[in-house]
């Protein structure tokens, strides 16, 4: 941004939503590369062994969730030590990044004094996880 002239410099906001969204992509891909690479390598257990998966891949995902016992909802969570179930951290944190971005909005928006700013970034983070929490759906 140096050399830029007045008119054409980012708002605050904008600059840390940027580097926040740019750190949480990486950090879910780093997360999902190497959790991938260990399952495949077999460096961590596996809920569903990789050379079950071609037996599997064409079924709908119903189907595939009863013959694998793979959880539903966040159960996942409890599976996190298993290579197959690690990559989904990795989504989680490429899905969830957005929440990280509008919680590093809200210090700028109250030192300004920017209510209406400030309770939309809460809000829409309150719906983000209430749908990502299986609240509405009923897989919690």
């Amino acid at each position: 941004m140096s050399g830029a002239s007045p008119e054409h410099r980012q708002p605050p906001e904008q600059v840390r939503y940027a580097r926040l969204l740019d750190w949480a992509a990486r950090v879910g891909l780093a997360v999902l590369v190497v959790s991938f690479a260990a399952y495949v390598r077999g460096l961590m257990g596996a809920h569903v062994p990789p050379e079950r998966l071609p037996q599997l891949w064409g079924h709908p995902v119903d189907r595939f969730i009863e013959l694998t016992g793979s959880p539903v909802g966040w159960g996942w969570l409890q599976r996190i030590h298993l290579g197959d179930m690690a990559g989904l951290l990795g989504i989680a944190i490429l899905a969830g990044g957005s929440v990280v971005c509008l919680l590093g909005l809200v210090p700028l928006y109250l030192e300004r004094r920017d209510r209406a700013f400030t309770l939309i970034s809460l809000a829409e983070v309150a719906v983000i996880v209430l749908a990502a929490s299986g609240w509405l759906t009923g897989r919690h």
